[in-house]
């Protein structure tokens, strides 16, 4: 709790300018928020293909008055040069958010996938060597570790992407570090293992397990696993992931930049476990407990079996400690769905 109000007031006294890239999106709208809330300037950039306005206007509307004018946002698209160059301009740090993150969709778009996650991240950096900006934070993914077996994964292990949006957060990660000697752009990584929290889609084929079942629970539907459920997941909630960017961001000690960050809670849960917690936390008011039995059907390609975070750098270099359990964030973010957009309206 100290060191988040220490990060606090020490950003709150200096008023700076961020840009986040897919603003709208799930962790973008959270950077923009707590950005806001802590009297900053904020330049958004999204084209909005997996994000929407409806969490621009949740934060503007969760937000004290005149807080939401110091926020401009750019509709456009990180694979253009000439928006990236026109967004990074008289900023002094970029949160590099934007990218096609799915897994399976990277398995059936794989040259759509390296358009945007390589080829999106090359024009931003590039952009932000440029204009001359204080600090490149960017998200990267536990996906470039594949199926390595050995847990918890430290920073320091082979990267072993299975799927192409795996591989293309690596070589993101290899085009960062490489600037940052060729051109000294201060650049740091942060490999999100599996966010959650409020405003993540829970729609389409794709959402994450948290989001969808949240949604499959309040809608009293069967949620769906794919494999035996004794696969395993590192789950962070996503204000610690706001947080991790922001000490990545402002972090002063020299050996801190240039790295690249496990961001994840250090601790793991089994899809069945996670499943019973979950119901738990919503108990079924039919009273009928097979109704909400999880339906099994096979792995999907791409898929690491485990994945468990070694976070003890980020806990050094960057000071990095999160706060939520996961019993406190499924429960934030359960009630979330229960009042959003998404849950399908109770008929009369």
């Amino acid at each position: 709790m100290v060191r988040t109000q220490q990060l606090a007031v020490g950003i709150r006294g200096e008023s700076r300018t961020w840009l986040v890239t897919g603003v709208a999106g799930f962790i973008g709208s959270h950077l923009l928020e707590t950005l806001l809330r802590l009297d900053q300037h904020v330049v958004g950039l999204d084209n909005f293909s997996t994000s929407t306005q409806d969490n621009l206007n949740e934060v503007q509307a969760t937000l004290p008055a005149g807080q939401w004018d110091r926020f401009r946002l750019i509709q456009g698209d990180i694979t253009d040069p000439a928006t990236c160059a026109t967004a990074c301009a008289d900023v002094d740090y970029v949160l590099h958010e934007a990218a096609l993150a799915s897994v399976p969709k990277s398995i059936e778009q794989p040259a759509r996938t390296h358009r945007v996650n390589v080829s999106g991240h090359l024009n931003m950096i590039t952009a932000a060597q440029r204009a001359k900006v204080r600090r490149f934070v960017y998200a990267s993914s536990s996906a470039v570790y594949g199926s390595n077996p050995a847990l918890p994964t430290r920073e320091d292990q082979p990267l072993e992407p299975i799927s192409p949006y795996g591989a293309s957060k690596a070589i993101n990660e290899t085009y960062s570090q490489t600037f940052g000697r060729a051109y000294g752009i201060e650049t740091v990584g942060l490999r999100y293992f599996n966010v959650y929290g409020p405003r993540q889609d829970p729609q389409g084929a794709y959402a994450a397990v948290i989001c969808r079942w949240s949604l499959d629970l309040l809608n009293h539907k069967r949620a769906t696993i794919f494999g035996d459920g004794k696969n395993t997941r590192d789950f962070c909630y996503v204000a610690d992931i706001v947080k991790a960017n922001l000490q990545a961001a402002t972090v002063e000690n020299p050996v801190a930049i240039h790295q690249v960050y496990n961001i994840g809670s250090g601790r793991a849960i089994s899809l069945l476990d996670l499943h019973e917690m979950m119901q738990a936390l919503h108990p079924n008011p039919s009273g009928e407990p097979d109704l909400l039995k999880p339906v099994f059907k096979d792995s999907r390609a791409g898929d690491a079996r485990h994945s468990l975070a070694d976070i003890s750098r980020a806990q050094q270099f960057l000071g990095f400690h999160p706060r939520s359990t996961l019993e406190e964030g499924l429960r934030s973010t359960m009630e979330w769905y229960q009042h959003s957009r998404f849950l399908t309206p109770v008929m009369a």
